[in-house]
């Protein structure tokens, strides 16, 4: 029997442009400031990426493939838990579209294919507003939040 699966979207807008946005998503020494992770990747359609964090007994967190690159304005990648990796029905996917705005930049997070009362849905439900919150204030004013229990400065 398949599982019943869940997606979560969310939006926010930062005073950026699409590519320090792109950048900040991709580039591992950018993204341990916001996020307390790296996104590590050669991040072309196939590869793999993973979700490192550096002061971890478990280091790698988040393992999957890229879907879709089209640096600045699109990335779409799958998403599971290293521990599930062998497991293909515990792979969601991840979209974050960039698109210039008056403003600066919309970024658009989408995080669907997720199992319904999974471990992941509610860790990414709670995860992704904080994260994205971060990462908004990590480009507007040089210091995201503090998610590794480690002081952070631009």
């Amino acid at each position: 029997m398949t599982q019943d699966r869940t997606s979560f979207v969310y939006i926010t807008y930062i005073a950026s442009t699409p590519e320090k946005v792109f950048e900040a998503i991709t580039r591992p020494d950018v993204a341990r400031l916001y996020w307390g992770h790296e996104n590590v990747s050669d991040w072309a359609p196939g590869s793999t990426w993973r979700h490192v964090r550096d002061n971890d007994e478990r280091p790698v967190e988040i393992v999957g493939k890229v879907v879709e690159s089209a640096p600045p304005h699109r990335l779409v990648m799958t998403w599971t838990g290293a521990s599930q990796a062998s497991e293909p029905d515990s792979y969601s996917r991840v979209t974050f579209q960039i698109e210039p705005n008056d403003h600066g930049v919309r970024l658009s997070v989408s995080h669907d294919d997720l199992q319904v009362g999974s471990g992941m849905a509610a860790g990414v439900s709670k995860g992704w507003p904080l994260v994205l919150s971060s990462l908004k204030s990590y480009l507007e004013t040089g210091r995201g939040f503090d998610l590794s229990g480690r002081a952070r400065a631009a």
